[in-house]
């Protein structure tokens, strides 16, 4: 019996499989008929059948039924027989196809990626301009919308990480000698600063100590002493160090000066709330490969109509051809669509099944979820004897940076890496100050589930053990799934409640 015809004697038919990894029957159909479950599905398959059909069952069938030869050059290159005048360029190793391995990802980005986004992914190309996609981007927009909470007409994917997002907002609004409030407590911060002045500004920076969040009252005396600034900017969830600012008091201020703001999102995400309209944010970007768990190379982003008066108001040309809000209106605005350039067309898809999942699982339960398995990882690290770097009340759930004891820093390399050699494990490493220092652990997207907890958690108790850091294997864990219970239970009272209610 092949692994299709397994997963229908389990759930009883085609529909219920369907029904299970909310799928088209169709693709289910074509498992059947093909005999075998594509690769790509065998983390999903493990889990949603609590192992009893394993990945390894599915890997091994989808290459045997579907093996994968690609030759990159004949069989005689290099041989000097005057048939191949281009091989003196060519390789001078054969080639195959590249096969990734299978990593459990739990560092700064990227986060692994939900099956049905990477299904979705493979689909056929169409073009950029074909009405279906058209059709497509306005489902884009309106779900982008949902998870930014705003309803901002300007809020679109821009072709690009998320560094393009930010230069994306700083290109447009900054013009040449325009002074610009920069608040920096990590390494984005500092980016941000590095955008202002390519753009030909003045950048005032608001320093916070790294691990710690921009405080409301410094900014406050910045605006202060500089009445003639334009903008204030600042990181709402910082990658480098896993703190969060209070981003609605931040733009609050701004907009008592009379002065825009411009907010990073990218780890903060449908990880942790971020309400554009609820909190006047006037132009915000985000990335795809965080929590929102899709391919890396989009970032979100949105504006407010204040922001799109002032871009147009500007009596310069905008000094990037491709991030030209003016021309990008065109294309991502709500007129007929005018080409600008190449859209990333199954990239695109991809995320569009990636917000349709947030969707679904709705944007309030997507934060407690990433909430719910930072509780249960905090009770596990901290069971090990290991602190974090910020505290408490500033901590972003989905990021989060652990302090090494000095004994073991000058092992953490060696320490991640044997969590990736044994363990095909990743987590982050610290930046600039803090390299060596901290490790990033996230908990993201798709990454953010209890068996990546259990098994980070399992993975760094045995590779501190191999190494005498004083830990008693299992006690992380049982003091995560602890933690697990008592919030399951917490939860079973409170439902209670409302049904008695």
């Amino acid at each position: 019996m092949n692994c299709a015809e397994q997963l229908v004697q389990i759930f009883g038919s085609q529909a219920e499989v369907a029904r299970a990894f909310r799928l088209d029957r169709a693709v289910v159909n074509n498992w059947v008929k093909s005999g075998y479950v594509p690769a790509r599905w065998a983390m999903e398959v493990e889990r949603v059948t609590d192992g009893k059909v394993a990945a390894v069952e599915i890997l091994n069938e989808a290459a045997t039924k579907k093996p994968v030869k690609v030759k990159s050059r004949a069989d005689d290159f290099g041989a000097d027989n005057g048939s191949h005048t281009m091989n003196s360029f060519a390789p001078s190793k054969r080639i195959s196809s590249f096969h990734p391995p299978q990593r459990t990802l739990m560092g700064p980005g990227p986060t692994e990626i939900h099956p049905r986004v990477l299904t979705t992914m493979s689909q056929p190309a169409i073009g950029y301009l074909d009405p279906v996609f058209v059709d497509m981007m306005e489902e884009l927009k309106s779900l982008l919308r949902y998870v930014y909470q705003t309803k901002n007409a300007l809020t679109f994917p821009a072709s690009g990480p998320g560094s393009v997002g930010m230069e994306y907002c700083f290109v447009n609004m900054v013009a040449p000698g325009d002074k610009v409030i920069v608040c920096r407590n990590g390494v984005f911060g500092g980016r941000m600063i590095e955008n202002v002045e390519r753009a030909g500004g003045v950048a005032v920076v608001v320093e916070a100590p790294w691990g710690e969040p921009i405080d409301p009252n410094l900014l406050e005396d910045a605006i202060k002493a500089n009445r003639d600034a334009r903008i204030v900017a600042f990181v709402h969830a910082e990658t480098s160090t896993g703190v969060q600012s209070d981003a609605k008091t931040l733009v609050a201020l701004a907009h008592q000066y009379d002065m825009l703001t411009i907010v990073d999102a990218v780890t903060s995400l449908s990880g942790t709330p971020v309400l554009v309209d609820e909190w006047n944010i006037d132009a915000i970007y985000s990335g795809s490969q965080k929590c929102l768990s899709c391919t890396p190379g989009l970032s979100p982003v949105s504006f407010s109509e204040r922001v799109v008066e002032h871009v147009k108001a500007r009596k310069d040309k905008i000094h990037s051809w491709f991030m030209d809000m003016n021309l990008l209106l065109g294309y991502w605005g709500a007129t007929t669509r005018t080409y600008h350039h190449t859209a990333p067309t199954n990239s695109l898809f991809g995320l569009h099944e990636a917000l349709l999942l947030i969707r679904e699982e709705g944007l309030e339960d997507c934060w407690a979820r990433h909430y719910r398995h930072h509780v249960a990882l905090k009770a596990g690290v901290e069971a090990m004897g290991l602190e974090f770097l910020v505290k408490e009340a500033y901590r972003l759930p989905q990021m989060n940076a652990i302090k090494i004891p000095e004994v073991l820093q000058p092992k953490e390399a060696a320490i991640r890496k044997q969590l990736l050699n044994d363990f095909n494990l990743e987590i982050g490493a610290g930046l600039g100050p803090l390299a060596g220092k901290i490790w990033r652990i996230g908990i993201m997207g798709y990454s953010a589930r209890p068996e990546n907890v259990m098994l980070c958690l399992s993975a760094l108790g045995s590779a501190l053990d191999d190494v005498g850091f004083p830990v008693h294997v299992g006690d992380a864990e049982a003091a995560a799934h602890g933690a697990y219970a008592q919030m399951h239970a917490k939860a079973a009272q409170a439902k209670q409640k409302k049904k008695a209610a």
